[in-house]
């Protein structure tokens, strides 16, 4: 029998949903979580208990516009993991059918669920329950960083990258052409990238030094000028951030 997680900001669309899925016979065990971020949690426990472990997961269905993390980037970190569960996106928005596929999701099912169509959704993901798991994709060099993006595998340049910011237990990164979000904590980063020139600003900012264009003090608040974007610079960090731009070449 599946076991399943919902995933919706939304208490009363939760409860609904996970009143249907517990209808279902094909469900063993049903869960709630009311953001991405407790799911993306969750989902590392099942991971760590294995497939056939206590806390294991073997489908998400996901809502898509969610506060923080939103559905589509949590289904883009989940391809990922080395088993990742399968997913079926349940939406009130029609527009992002596409992308739910690319990603490879198992069903796209629009609000307000119905019985009939969330249980055509349930026996997909029961039939692909017993599919051979992906292949995750592994750091191919210290100079480059593999990303998610529409399903595709990319590499990101380190020396592309402008910043670093911290979500929670993720990172994204930010390019002078967009931003990325990885499965990587910031402080993990920090330590690797560290002979590379980048350096903690605040709790939540890692900068490389070679990107930051100006340093400014404000009434006392120091910042810095990364490309477009102003990074606060915190108190802790100021003096060792002034040392090493005087000793930059």
């Amino acid at each position: 029998m599946l076991r399943a997680l919902a995933v919706d900001d939304e208490r009363p669309s939760l409860e609904e949903l996970l009143y249907l899925l517990q209808a279902d016979p094909r469900i063993g065990s049903a869960e709630g979580a009311g953001d991405a971020t407790e799911a993306l949690r969750r989902i590392n426990r099942a991971l760590e208990s294995g497939p056939g472990g206590p806390e294991a997961i073997d489908v998400v269905f996901l809502d898509i516009q969610m506060p923080g993390l939103d559905g589509l980037d949590m289904a883009r970190l989940l391809t990922g993991f080395a088993r990742p569960p399968l997913v079926v996106f349940v939406t009130a928005h029609e527009d992002f059918a596409v992308q739910a596929f690319d990603l490879k999701a198992v069903d796209y099912v629009l609000k307000p669920v119905r019985k009939e169509r969330l249980a055509e959704a349930v026996r997909r993901a029961d039939e692909l329950r017993g599919a051979a798991p992906r292949i995750p994709v592994h750091e191919p060099d210290p100079d480059h960083l593999p990303v998610e993006l529409g399903g595709v595998t990319r590499f990101v340049a380190v020396d592309d990258i402008t910043h670093v910011e911290a979500q929670g237990d993720y990172a994204r990164l930010h390019t002078g052409k967009g931003s990325h979000l990885v499965r990587i904590p910031l402080s993990t980063l920090e330590e690797r990238w560290r002979s590379r020139g980048f350096v903690r600003i605040h709790r939540r900012h890692l900068v490389a030094l070679r990107h930051i264009g100006e340093l400014r003090l404000d009434a006392g608040t120091v910042s810095v000028l990364v490309g477009s974007e102003e990074l606060q610079v915190s108190r802790r960090h100021t003096r060792e951030l002034r040392d090493l731009l005087m000793r930059r070449p």
